[in-house]
């Protein structure tokens, strides 16, 4: 994997939609030790293949306390396959730098994929993992945060950044 950098909004890779991944190789598994190591390094809590301009359905997570060992997640081809309930949670995303907002998302879910080694693993989460597989697997379809806030609230982002990026 040559680009080992996160893709910032509004950067087209952010909106399109990854490719479910058919052979888990060698290739994928470089991408899932960059993203890893991208992530923790940001820092953030997830990363999706989009984020760094691959366009293959992968997102590494942690799910563990920051105060705690280091426990990395590897799920490919992720997919919700149960949700239940509604939360409200303050996000932020390491694509759009600089926003946080209150995204209303679902209370508890179950996510199915497979692992780095091509094993299923199925994981039941809610409050703050169930909030990053939701927001990671939106990546997956193109989707940012962004998309799930007000007109209003988007709006004042955007013109921040314009405002930032004639600036530079």
């Amino acid at each position: 994997m040559n680009q080992k950098e996160i893709h910032t909004y509004p950067d087209p890779v952010l909106k399109a939609r990854a490719e479910v991944v058919t052979e888990i190789d060698a290739e994928i598994q470089a991408l899932i030790d960059a993203m890893t190591e991208i992530m923790y390094s940001a820092p953030g809590i997830g990363l999706a293949a989009n984020q760094v301009g691959v366009l293959k359905r992968v997102i590494v997570f942690d799910r563990t306390p920051k105060d705690r060992e280091r426990d990395p997640v590897a799920l490919i081809n992720p997919e919700i396959v149960l949700s239940e309930d509604e939360i409200k949670w303050e996000e932020a995303c390491l694509s759009v730098p600089d926003f946080t907002a209150e995204v209303v998302r679902n209370g508890r879910v179950k996510v199915r994929g497979i692992d780095r080694e091509g094993n299923p693993l199925d994981i039941e989460a809610e409050d703050l993992l169930g909030v990053c597989l939701q927001h990671e697997i939106d990546h997956l379809d193109g989707i940012l945060f962004i998309d799930r806030i007000s007109t209003l609230k988007r709006a004042l982002y955007k013109k921040k950044l314009k405002k930032k990026l004639k600036g530079k």
